[in-house]
């Protein structure tokens, strides 16, 4: 470049954006413009609480870069870290896809559809799914206050992806050996108030149980609530050992509002779970609450943008409200 064309170029920097002049200095860099706006993102959430992840000492210094990330020695015990030591992403690769691939999760992506959009092998979309979601779907309410609706979905036990199976191996979908609810189904238990605040369990295999309730809903109820649910036998000794307000609704007897006493809102809920969790063809039980929070993500419009979902992967949530 000419002597006279730098100075052109030159005098146009204090035009560019902030993502401009990020996007320049990782090409100067050598890192993909794509891969420098994680970079950035990353580094900016590490900034906000920097310390040494083996002594949490604050007492550190920057000791130059590797893989596009600002790296730092802590002075007391001298290990080395960065942004991403002892968080769900550290080890993973392709950070210039990251945002391209939270989009997919917002978008209900399967994983396949979403290592066919991204160009990668699908065990690297599974692999990424589970590492995105295992923090991120840590936030949920601390409490449910008011009217409170409970009641419970049960699926199939799934054992899929596992080396060693417990029993015949099956077609996908399939049909449990016995009739109704039994030892081969997944109890999921699922508790919303009339705010929206929701909370889903999986209480184990085979019918809820007393001491499951105990375990999962009394720890997120409010003293003052009044649960209800429809005419399962172990919530009213469950109520009032927890000393809460109880009323039930006969759905048997086609009895299913009395004024402000319904459980509609938990079966909405239980209805859009079933036939979003049907996209995937059949959930390991071993990762069913990741699903859960997945769909709670998602459900209570909780996570609208990428860069707020690989904020939450990383354990930051400023933009959620929690109760």
């Amino acid at each position: 470049m000419q002597t006279a064309q730098w100075k052109t170029f030159v005098t146009q920097f204090p035009l560019l954006s902030v993502r401009q002049r990020r996007a320049g200095m990782a090409l100067l860099r050598g890192i993909a413009p794509q891969e420098a706006a994680v970079v950035a993102l990353l580094e900016n959430v590490a900034r906000q609480r920097l310390h040494c992840p083996a002594c949490h000492s604050a007492h550190l210094h920057r000791h130059g870069h590797a893989h596009g990330l600002q790296r730092y020695r802590c002075v007391p015990c001298g290990r080395t870290f960065n942004a991403l030591t002892g968080t769900p992403l550290a080890h993973l690769r392709h950070k210039a896809m990251w945002l391209d691939y939270a989009d997919c999760l917002l978008d209900s992506c399967s994983v396949r559809k979403a290592a066919s959009q991204l160009g990668v092998h699908r065990n690297t979309t599974f692999r990424w799914r589970h590492r995105f979601l295992s923090l991120a779907t840590t936030d949920r309410p601390h409490c449910l206050h008011g009217i409170a609706e409970a009641d419970e979905l049960y699926v199939l036990a799934s054992q899929k992806g596992a080396r060693h199976l417990t029993r015949p191996a099956r077609r996908r979908g399939g049909h449990a050996r016995l009739r109704g609810i039994c030892g081969e189904h997944e109890c999921i238990l699922v508790a919303r108030d009339r705010t929206g605040q929701t909370l889903a369990f999986v209480t184990g295999r085979g019918q809820l149980t007393k001491a499951q309730l105990h375990r999962c809903l009394r720890p997120v109820m409010d003293q003052d609530v009044l649960l209800v649910t429809h005419g399962h036998a172990v919530y009213p000794p469950f109520a009032r050992e927890a000393g809460i307000s109880h009323q039930a609704v006969n759905v048997r007897a086609g009895i299913r509002v009395r004024g402000a006493v319904h459980v509609q809102h938990v079966n909405a809920y239980h209805s859009r779970l079933r036939g979003w969790l049907q996209r995937f063809h059949g959930v390991a039980s071993r990762y069913l609450p990741h699903y859960l929070g997945w769909r709670w993500i998602l459900d209570a419009r909780r996570i609208r943008s990428p860069e707020a979902l690989l904020k939450a992967t990383l354990g930051d949530f400023p933009h959620l409200t929690v109760t």
